[in-house]
């Protein structure tokens, strides 16, 4: 599905909870991606992470040291009036890529880091080692967009 932007070409658009085949088979498939948050002065911070996708649950996840600066930022913003952060995560290859795009908030319960760290080992193939200062950054989607 694409629709129109403002200059009048098209851009991609995925319905979140119900990715084409193709897009969602790319965000199955091992890549390493970016997280974009952003700084208390509004300047983006990008950085390569690891991502899981969960279009059942309209969430992306991305599992993070609770004393990273990604995760500072996501705390300093996510108590705003829209009740999260805004970020970013995106992944390429070639001329195939993919965004995601809504509010995250970090997770410190273990239920849902376990959650996390399961879906980013089935992704990436390995388990991460353990971490008594692991976190999620959970992201409740708003908007997908890519051509895979």
């Amino acid at each position: 599905m694409s629709t129109p932007s403002p200059a009048g070409t098209a851009r991609p658009t995925q319905d979140v909870l119900n990715p084409t085949p193709d897009y969602l088979a790319f965000w199955r498939e091992r890549h390493i991606c970016t997280l974009t948050t952003h700084r208390p002065d509004g300047s983006p911070h990008v950085v390569p992470v690891g991502v899981t996708y969960d279009p059942e649950a309209g969430l992306a996840r991305v599992i993070s040291n609770k004393h990273s600066k990604k995760v500072r930022n996501v705390l300093a913003s996510q108590g705003g009036p829209q009740g999260g952060a805004r970020v970013a995560v995106c992944q390429l290859e070639g001329r195939r890529w993919a965004t995601l795009e809504g509010r995250a908030v970090v997770r410190t319960d273990e239920a849902s880091v376990a959650e996390a760290v399961r879906r980013y080992a089935e992704r990436y193939g390995r388990t991460p080692s353990p971490n008594p200062d692991r976190v999620v950054v959970e992201i409740s989607l708003e908007r997908a967009m890519g051509r895979a």
